[in-house]
């Protein structure tokens, strides 16, 4: 078939090769979700299901998913994602306009933001975030010129993102808003546009979306109780409160790996958005700091990998390691800060952690593309040195 000519299959030797702290990271932060999602979700699953660990067993069907979709995304060069870039885009936009029609939109908690493909349901945003990543590496990439010295360049993919926002907002999906607004700037930026138009327009991004969280009765009443959720702990502060109650029981060691108390039906949401406040209250500050760490090695090792591909001219699979990166820190602070009560409460996952379909299979097909971009800098890196031999031996 002709379709299978853009793959380029990626042998284990090869894989083998890919950064090993960046691979061991991954692996670690998945088998510490794994066993949170068994943990945080044993009372609510035998409230609904019947059965203490029907959602572990949906999270493992997700993760094997994601390792099937992220394997076959290894085997696809990133040459071939940059001419794909505005095509996911285009895709990735009608699964926005139809995750609001109704019979094809699923609604949960008063939010319409899931597709149901009968195995799991499709977050559209989550498939927006990652196509908006590689269209904008794309981006700054033909148009690097145009981002480095004049508006027009800075603003268009500026405006084409706010359209994603638009949807995004529709549906409602404050939190998601934030991360891709917040993605494309910071890659304009690293792609080279002048500090004073990203300051600029930071500032009117911030002012803009203070605008939306307070346009919204139900928005300032989340700020208002994220400012003091004891105000009102038996309502409109109740989750935040019950999830600070967690972390006081956890205290420095944790009270064990499931004997959490929180997630025995007071603390809402403890598989999904809450799960970080379940992990501390079994495993304490401690295993808080080790899970941010191993986050933070994670991020730091797929943002090397991306330097390297700039080294060996390679920029749109730089721009995507950062892009992908960036998603990744954005969505980890904004959750464990809403966890901790720094930040108001949004609907937002614990890469790799929480309880989802979407968040993990596309997170996780995210990350492979990075042990992509790893592999292909190690064959030009090899390339250039049997060149080199090759001009020294013919000297």
């Amino acid at each position: 078939m002709k379709w299978l000519k853009v793959f380029d299959r990626v042998s284990i030797r090869e894989f083998a090769q890919v950064d090993a702290v960046f691979v061991a990271s991954v692996v670690a932060i998945l088998a510490l979700g794994m066993v949170m999602v068994s943990s945080a979700s044993i009372s609510i699953s035998e409230n609904i299901h019947g059965h203490p660990y029907f959602f572990m067993v949906r999270q493992a069907l997700y993760l094997i998913i994601g390792l099937i979709s992220g394997w076959i995304l290894l085997s696809l060069p990133t040459s071939q994602l940059h001419k794909w870039g505005i095509l996911m885009m285009g895709l990735s936009l009608i699964l926005l306009i139809l995750v609001l029609m109704p019979g094809i939109g699923k609604s949960v908690n008063g939010s319409r933001r899931w597709i149901n493909l009968v195995v799991f349901n499709l977050q559209a945003s989550e498939v927006a975030k990652v196509c908006m990543v590689v269209y904008v590496s794309g981006y700054l990439v033909r148009r690097a010129d145009r981002v480095r010295e004049g508006w027009v360049g800075f603003v268009l993919p500026l405006c084409l993102c706010s359209i994603f926002l638009l949807f995004l907002l529709f549906e409602p999906d404050f939190g998601a808003s934030v991360v891709l607004l917040g993605t494309v700037m910071v890659l304009l930026f690293l792609g080279g546009a002048p500090l004073y138009q990203f300051l600029l327009l930071m500032i009117g991004a911030v002012l803009m979306l203070g605008v939306v969280a307070i346009s919204e009765s139900y928005r300032l009443k989340r700020l208002m109780n994220f400012i003091d959720p004891w105000a009102d702990p038996f309502n409109e502060g109740y989750q935040l409160s019950q999830a600070l109650i967690a972390y006081g029981r956890g205290e420095w060691f944790g009270l064990g790996l499931g004997n959490s108390v929180q997630k025995l039906s007071y603390l809402p949401e403890a598989h999904t958005d809450f799960v970080f406040s379940i992990w501390v209250e079994e495993t304490g500050m401690f295993g808080g700091l080790l899970l941010i760490f191993l986050f933070a090695v994670m991020v730091a090792r797929a943002f090397k990998i991306g330097r390297r591909a700039m080294t060996l001219s390679r920029p749109f699979a730089g721009y995507m390691c950062f892009g992908f990166s960036i998603l990744i820190l954005a969505q980890v602070i904004i959750n464990i800060g809403v966890n901790t009560g720094f930040l108001p409460t949004k609907g937002l996952t614990l890469p790799l952690i929480s309880y989802g379909g979407s968040s993990l299979i596309i997170t996780l097909s995210s990350l492979f593309v990075v042990a992509r971009v790893d592999i292909e800098n190690r064959r030009v890196e090899n390339d250039s040195g049997e060149s080199s031999k090759l001009k020294e031996s013919a000297a």
